[in-house]
């Protein structure tokens, strides 16, 4: 067994890995892959989604509210950390994995056979977050396994090799989600998947969930957990255990703001925010942006592996705090540049042109973040900016007299907003028609793209091999480099959590700040910096947000993150840090 096995720190070389071993979490990689694979498909198809089931709400609205039924799947993955973590450090690991696999796999299929908003009215998109939060539960309990589970197999001395195979599960998830998604929308056209096409990804997964159950039903219980039981050393109350007691609760709260909190963001920003921007910001429509991220998923995916050998070389903390230093210090010039390429026009309309919104800000404007999605913004300074955020204008804002109504000058031509609670019917359509049709004439004579009309200029590829030019080439390699981001803070996160606790609250201690950090800090993140962009009429504005978290694990985690990679895990059971 694993456990009996490990060679202690300065001891005995540890003996290789055996067929039996490597079978098994190959077994849990590919298992892992199917459950990501899942719970991917409703980012990358969020805004098709957006319109299906919010179609009831303005279109800034529905994109809010699509994210954010996005983000739910993240706000409840803590919970399901506790729970299944509970039962899988008083149960067993596998147990736990097969409850996990049939959750995700199921609440998948039904995504896609539910009526629309159209057929169903408001079940419809109450049911849909219902299914994101049974989603966010079962991966809230997946990954804590899976990463333990393989950790309790691993030889000593290479916990960060055989660990960082399960952190490729998620980028390979994505991945998988990304080529079904291009292949069903080239076989039934742009116009039938986004009417029913959209389905059949979540559909097929029926068959990736018959997959992953009979490996999983293949797979023997962890040794250390085999062992432990027998020995009568697991914990009765793992939650209370891991979490009511400081020695352990201290190395919880110090995983979670100088580990994984950086790490989340970084994570999201280099794949989720990275594909956000191309199409929601930049306009580059869904096929270019998904192929140009695929091929970056492709290229960089080898780094989880790079960088989770080498941490058992040099260490976890290191590389996971480089990661975050880098990304904090380059994440502006990167998106900078993916504008200058992805969309030309539109770079060149922000560099050259003045925007300058004048308004009551204090009285008239407000922060048009809507998590319900049905607040109406009807004020003239609010109107204003959501129809220049729709067009990706970068403007300033100016503080005007009291009771100013808002305006907007547009390289020294002026359009005047309105107020849409005092005007109603054919006046209130008429009237955001010729504003509509004045400021779109303003942007357009100022070099900005048409709204909806991607420009000439707009990188658009025509198949998944038309990369290998001018364009389209040093976008892939840019958004390569967020990837191997993404690899220098994941692919050594999972063996420094499992090092950080006790065999007997492992699941448990490990997975709660694990989750809090890529549900909470990472999965808020597109959301978020949707509002902050909206906000302040800066399309970079919302990368502030990944900065100043990716900054403060920097901080923390240099002062007080343990660097446990030459310890033996099962040596000791009480405290590995």
């Amino acid at each position: 067994m694993a456990g009996d096995s490990t060679a202690a720190e300065g001891g005995t070389r540890a003996r290789p890995m055996t067929r039996e071993e490597k079978r098994v979490i190959l077994a849990s990689s590919a298992g892992t892959i199917f459950e990501w694979y899942d719970f991917y498909l409703y980012g990358s198809l969020a805004a098709i989604i957006g319109a299906q089931f919010f179609s009831s709400f303005p279109e800034a609205t529905r994109n809010v509210f699509a994210l954010l039924a996005f983000a739910a799947g993240f706000l409840v993955r803590p919970f399901g950390a506790l729970v299944f973590g509970r039962l899988g450090d008083m149960v067993g690991r596998k147990y736990t994995f097969l409850m996990t696999i049939l959750i995700m796999g199921v609440s998948t299929f039904l995504v896609g056979i539910l009526p629309g908003y159209e057929t169903i009215g408001w079940v419809a998109p109450v049911t849909l977050i219902a299914l994101r939060m049974l989603q966010g539960l079962a991966l809230g309990g997946e990954y804590g396994g899976a990463v333990v589970y393989v950790a309790e197999h691993a030889p000593h001395g290479r916990r960060g090799f055989f660990t960082s195979w399960i952190q490729t599960t998620a980028t390979l998830g994505l991945l998988l989600s990304l080529m079904v998604i291009l292949s069903v929308r080239s076989f039934v056209g742009e116009e039938a998947f986004a009417a029913w096409g959209w389905r059949i990804p979540f559909i097929l997964s029926i068959f990736l969930l018959a997959i992953s159950v009979w490996i999983r039903l293949q797979m023997e219980e962890s040794p250390a957990f085999k062992k432990m039981k027998e020995e009568g050393t697991h914990s009765k109350a793992p939650i209370s255990e891991a979490f009511g007691q400081w020695k352990n609760a201290k190395f919880a709260l110090i995983a979670l703001l100088g580990l994984t909190a950086g790490q989340a963001v970084v994570w999201y920003t280099g794949q989720f925010y990275a594909l956000f921007f191309l199409q929601s910001i930049l306009r580059v429509d869904m096929f270019s942006a998904n192929v140009l991220i695929a091929w970056s998923l492709i290229l960089g995916t080898a780094g989880f592996v790079v960088f989770g050998t080498l941490s058992d070389r040099i260490g976890r903390k290191p590389i996971i705090l480089a990661g975050c230093l880098l990304a904090a210090l380059t994440y502006f010039p990167v998106f900078k540049t993916i504008t200058a390429i992805a969309n030309p026009a539109l770079n060149k309309a922000q560099q050259s042109t003045e925007v300058i919104v004048t308004a009551d800000i204090e009285r008239d404007c407000s922060f048009q973040f809507n998590p319900t999605g049905t607040v109406k913004f009807t004020s003239s300074c609010d109107v204003l900016k959501a129809a220049l955020a729709r067009s990706s204008v970068n403007y300033t804002a100016k503080q005007g007299t009291t009771g100013t109504v808002a305006s907007v000058s547009v390289g020294g031509t002026v359009i005047q907003s309105y107020d849409a609670s005092k005007l109603s019917g054919d006046e209130l359509k008429s009237t955001a028609a010729a504003f509509t049709k004045q400021l779109n004439e303003a942007l357009a004579g100022a070099g900005y793209p048409a709204p909806g009309k991607p420009h000439p200029d707009t990188i658009k590829l025509k198949g998944f091999f038309d990369i290998f030019n001018a364009q389209a080439f040093p976008l892939v390699l840019i958004l390569t480099y967020l990837v191997l981001l993404v690899t220098m803070v994941y692919g050594p996160i999972a063996a420094a959590l499992v090092e950080l606790f006790p065999t007997r609250i492992r699941y448990t201690g490990m997975s709660l700040p694990y989750h809090i950090g890529n549900g909470w800090f990472g999965g808020l993140m597109p959301a978020t910096a949707f509002a902050m962009i909206a906000q302040t009429g800066d399309i970079y504005y919302g990368l502030w947000y990944p900065i100043v978290i990716a900054m403060m694990t920097f901080v923390i985690g240099l002062m007080f993150v343990p660097e446990n990679h030459k310890k033996d895990i099962f040596a000791d059971q009480k405290h590995a840090g």
